[in-house]
């Protein structure tokens, strides 16, 4: 039987330089945040046949100096496909720019019969509240998965249970945040779709270890450590946890091919990160809290149990 608590700080290594690179990472290549958190200009324009978004991005880039995002969909009312092209800054982009912008696209696309259907501005105060509101139900939902697993598991010293599921939590939801900046995802309101989509499903996976535990330790040999009891759960429940991620992940994988096969950014966007975090999750679920939580019990006799 594979011991989970004795390779504990190999998994630990894992993480940590997981960790440091995506802190390398940041530092490297810095946020790329959306217009929805950053404010900006939101330019829509309609065309015909089809359009090269790569090209098209290209473009923009070039008139405008900076990175924008671009997507296209379809008004359903009239049938005509609309280019979004949303450029997040501090400041709105003038008259003189968005006719630039018009007309380099005209002349890159024109047989597509591009033509100015709105213009949206995005101010940043409302972009920064919209942020703040997304990392306040973050730390909301952190709390109240902390109280659960705690009074849950209150007969296996639940305070503990909550804040070793809460550390592994706050493990997935930075290296989750880390993926977004190595894909260049923008971020936005995908993300914290994202970071609470991980924190219930890696919250699910240790509830289920946890309960295992707690049901070994009321039947337990007398003789069978606190180590050697968990080490007995996970891998009980190993298969179970691998199987149902795989199902998972394979779900979210058609999405994403989905979303890359219709051009459908959006989707796109949240399905690659989210499979990434199913990973990111089970690992910490069964790699990492309840090893390590066997390592605090295990202190001082807790429950009984010696390590």
């Amino acid at each position: 039987m594979f011991s989970f608590y004795k390779n504990r700080y190999k998994f630990l290594i894992i993480s940590m330089a997981a960790l440091l690179a995506g802190i390398i990472v940041l530092a490297t290549l810095g946020l790329k945040l959306d217009i929805q958190f950053k404010g900006g200009s939101i330019l829509k324009y309609t065309f015909e046949g089809d359009i090269d978004l790569t090209e098209a991005d290209t473009v923009v880039e070039e008139i405008l100096g900076v990175s924008a995002t671009l997507q296209e969909t379809v008004d359903l009312s009239t049938e005509r496909k609309n280019l979004v092209v949303s450029i997040a800054g501090d400041e709105a982009l003038s008259t003189e720019q968005q006719t630039a912008l018009r007309t380099a696209l005209d002349e890159a696309f024109s047989e597509n019969n591009i033509e100015v259907k709105e213009t949206n501005v995005v101010d940043p105060y409302i972009g920064k509240e919209t942020l703040n509101k997304g990392l306040l139900a973050v730390v909301i939902a952190s709390i109240l998965i902390v109280f659960y697993v705690w009074i849950r598991f209150r007969s296996i010293s639940g305070p503990s249970a909550g804040v070793f599921s809460l550390l592994a939590l706050l493990h997935d939801v930075v290296l989750t945040f880390f993926v977004f900046v190595l894909l260049r995802t923008p971020m936005n309101d995908t993300l914290i779709a994202v970071m609470l989509s991980i924190l219930g499903w890696s919250v699910n996976d240790t509830i289920v270890i946890f309960d295992r535990i707690r049901e070994n330790s009321n039947n337990r040999d007398g003789k069978e450590t606190l180590p050697e009891l968990v080490d007995r759960s996970i891998n009980q429940m190993l298969t179970r946890s691998i199987t149902t991620s795989t199902c998972a992940f394979i779900a979210v994988g058609i999405a994403y091919g989905f979303a890359v096969f219709y051009n459908i950014e959006s989707i796109r966007n949240f399905a690659l990160p989210m499979m990434i975090g199913i990973i990111i999750g089970t690992y910490s679920s069964i790699f990492l809290a309840t090893p390590f939580w066997v390592q605090w019990m295990t202190r001082g006799g807790r429950l009984g149990f010696e390590s």
